[in-house]
């Protein structure tokens, strides 16, 4: 997973806040919590750091069925 790096909104610099974000969300702490803790107030760059979730796997899965179900119809969409 790549942590945002910007806000791409406003481009405030998120990238030091995200493993302490990611490692206090995942013991339990809500993240509009942590991310009053952590100073983030705009509410572009809490969107940045509340959705930078790891859906790159889910969205992965979607191209590769695709593909998988273009090479099997021998075709391109």
């Amino acid at each position: 997973m790549l942590p945002p790096v910007r806000c791409f909104t406003c481009g405030a610099p998120l990238g030091h806040l995200w493993e302490e974000f990611k490692r206090r969300v995942a013991q339990g702490e809500p993240p509009s919590k942590v991310l009053d803790d952590l100073g983030v107030k705009r509410y572009c760059c809490r969107r940045m750091l509340f959705t930078a979730v790891t859906y790159i796997e889910e969205v992965s899965l979607y191209h590769t069925l695709r593909a998988r179900r273009l090479r099997v119809e021998g075709g391109v969409q």
